[in-house]
């Protein structure tokens, strides 16, 4: 997606494969992640529900509503990500406004993804 506003980013966390990126219920400390390198599994109740590549965006409800996150992000790979919080996620926003409707768009397939 937009990962070249990311390149030259000197905000990046990384993660070993098996790591927890955040979990289920805990405090989402209003950040949202895009991935950056390696390869990231959502999980909710336990069961997985998507597989995150480089250029994609997890975490976004918690940097939206503030709440307690509704997923647990595991790195199946050892993973870099770029933590976004509001204040970055609004100079993004008016940037590159397209950012915002990349982020509402993965929010929107994620919502549509079939629930067992």
């Amino acid at each position: 997606m937009h990962i070249d506003l990311f390149k030259n980013t000197d905000s990046v966390e990384t993660f070993p494969a098996g790591t927890a990126i955040f979990s289920e219920g805990e405090d989402s400390d209003g950040l949202m992640y895009v991935l950056l390198e390696g390869e990231v599994e959502v999980f909710v109740g336990g069961k997985p529900v998507n597989l995150i590549g480089p250029g994609e965006f997890l975490g976004e409800i918690g940097l939206i509503d503030r709440g307690p996150r509704s997923a647990t992000a595991i790195a199946t790979m050892d993973s870099k990500l770029a933590p976004i919080n509001e204040k970055r996620f609004q100079f993004l926003v008016r940037q590159t406004p397209n950012f915002a409707l990349a982020v509402m768009r993965s929010m929107a397939e994620r919502l549509r993804l079939p629930r067992d």
